[in-house]
C-alpha cells in the first residue's frame, strides 16, 4: 500500500451530508484530534520483512455443530495457527460469500507470527469449503440464515473454551461480524470488518454504477445472459471475470488462494445462490435488502474498517459503519486494492490489522 489512510472517530462530529465531503476530510486531516492519522508504506515497517509463505497450521480439525431447531449433525471444519493462550486474544476469521471457504483470507494467518503473535482461527461455515455440505438445502431460505451462521460461531467459540475474542470478517463475513457485535456478546474485544456494506440496496446500486463502466460489449453479454436465464454459462462467468479484474481482486492472474475459494464455490453454490443470487448486480436472495444501519448503535466494540480504492465496497457502502458505531472507529483505505486488500496488499494489511489488534488505544 502506497498511502493507505488511518482516519480516527474524531471526525465523526464532521457534517456527512455526502460521502465525497466526508471522505475529503479524512484526507485532509487538519482538524483537531487526528492523532492517529497517518500514511502507511508497503515497503517499510514490520509487516513488509513477511516471508513469502503462509504459516503452517498448528491444528486443524472439526467440530460437531448440531443445526438449531433440526435434527442435522453437521461438522465445522477449522485451522488453528499458533497457539490458544489465556495471555493472547486470539483472532476468529470470517470468510465471504456467503459460502465461500476460508482459502482466500489465507493471509491472515500471517498475523499468528511474530511481531503481532496472534493467535488465529480460520474455519469454513457449513455449506462450503472442508465443513459439511447441504446441496439438498438449496434454494431454503428457511435453513439459511444468519442466525444459522451466528450459532455455529458460538459453537465454535464454546468448542475451544474462549471466553475473550477479537472478530475479523470480510465482505459477507464483515456482515455476519457486525450483526454479531450488534448482540454485544460478552467475549467480544475488537471487531474488524473489512469490504462489506452496511447495506445491500447501496451495494447493489454502487455495483450497477461500476458496471456501467465496463466495456459496451462485456455490459451487453451480462444483460443478455441475465434476461435469458443463462447466469450459469461460461459466456456470463467470462463476462463477470471482466468485473472480478477491475473490483474483486486487481492481481492478475489471480492469487491461488482466491482460485481455491472460487472453485469449490462453483462446485457448490447452495449457500450463495440461497442467499444472495447469481451475482453481485443480482441479489435475489434472502438477504435481499439486508440494512444493518438502524443497529449499529448497538455495537461497543472498538472497530476498524477496511476497503479499497477499486472496491465494489466503495466508501458509500461502508460510511454507515463509521457514522453509527459508537465509541472508537478507525477506517483504512488501501489505494491500489479493490475487494481483497489481503491479497492484493498483503504486508500493508497485515501491519494495519496488526497494529490495531495489538495496539492499547483501539
Amino acid at each position: 500500500m502506497q498511502n493507505g489512510s488511518l482516519a480516527d472517530d474524531s471526525c465523526r462530529s464532521l457534517p456527512s451530508t455526502s460521502v465525497q465531503v466526508l471522505i475529503a476530510a479524512l484526507e485532509n486531516a487538519k482538524h483537531k484530534g487526528f492523532e492517529n492519522f497517518q500514511n502507511m508504506n508497503s515497503s517499510a515497517g514490520t509487516a513488509a520483512r513477511l516471508p513469502k509463505t503462509l504459516p503452517s497450521p498448528s491444528r486443524t480439525g472439526k467440530i460437531a455443530f448440531k443445526v438449531p431447531g433440526t435434527d442435522i449433525d453437521a461438522e465445522t471444519w477449522y485451522a488453528l495457527y499458533g497457539e490458544l493462550s489465556e495471555n493472547v486474544t486470539p483472532l476468529i476469521c470470517l470468510h465471504g460469500g456467503p459460502g465461500m471457504a476460508h482459502n482466500y483470507i489465507l493471509p491472515c494467518a500471517h498475523l499468528s507470527s511474530a511481531p503481532f503473535s496472534r493467535p488465529v482461527i480460520l474455519y469454513d461455515q457449513i455449506g462450503c469449503g472442508n465443513s459439511t455440505h447441504l446441496r439438498e438445502k438449496k434454494g431454503d431460505t428457511d435453513f439459511w440464515t444468519s442466525d444459522l451462521f451466528i450459532a455455529e460461531l458460538e459453537n465454535l467459540q464454546s468448542y475451544f473454551g474462549i471466553k475473550k475474542f477479537d472478530l475479523f470478517g470480510q465482505s459477507w463475513g464483515g456482515m455476519l461480524g457486525a450483526l454479531y457485535a450488534t448482540k454485544r456478546p460478552a467475549g467480544l474485544y475488537r471487531l474488524i470488518i473489512a469490504n462489506s456494506p452496511a447495506s445491500l440496496t447501496t451495494w447493489v446500486e454502487v455495483a450497477d454504477k461500476l458496471r456501467k463502466e465496463l466495456p459496451k460489449d462485456i455490459q451487453e453479454t451480462l444483460t443478455r445472459c441475465e434476461e435469458e436465464g443463462k447466469t450459469d454459462t461460461e459466456e456470463y462467468e467470462t463476462a463477470m471475470m471482466s468485473f472480478y479484474e477491475r473490483h474483486v481482486c486487481r492481481v492478475v492472474p489471480f492469487p491461488d488462494e482466491l482460485v481455491q475459494t472460487l472453485d469449490q464455490v462453483k462446485d457448490d453454490d447452495t449457500v450463495y445462490m440461497t442467499m444472495n443470487g447469481p451475482s453481485e448486480f443480482n441479489v435475489i436472495g434472502s438477504l435481499k435488502g439486508w440494512d444493518i444501519t438502524p443497529e449499529l448503535h448497538k455495537i461497543n466494540a472498538p472497530t476498524l474498517l477496511i476497503n479499497g480504492n477499486y472496491d465494489e465496497a466503495q466508501d458509500i457502502t461502508m460510511e454507515p459503519f463509521f457514522r453509527e458505531i459508537p465509541g472508537k472507529v478507525k477506517w483504512v483505505r488501501f489505494p491500489e486494492s479493490s475487494h481483497c486488500p489481503h491479497l492484493e496488499e498483503t504486508e500493508a494489511f497485515v501491519e494495519a490489522v496488526g497494529n490495531f489488534l495489538t495496539s492499547e488505544s483501539s
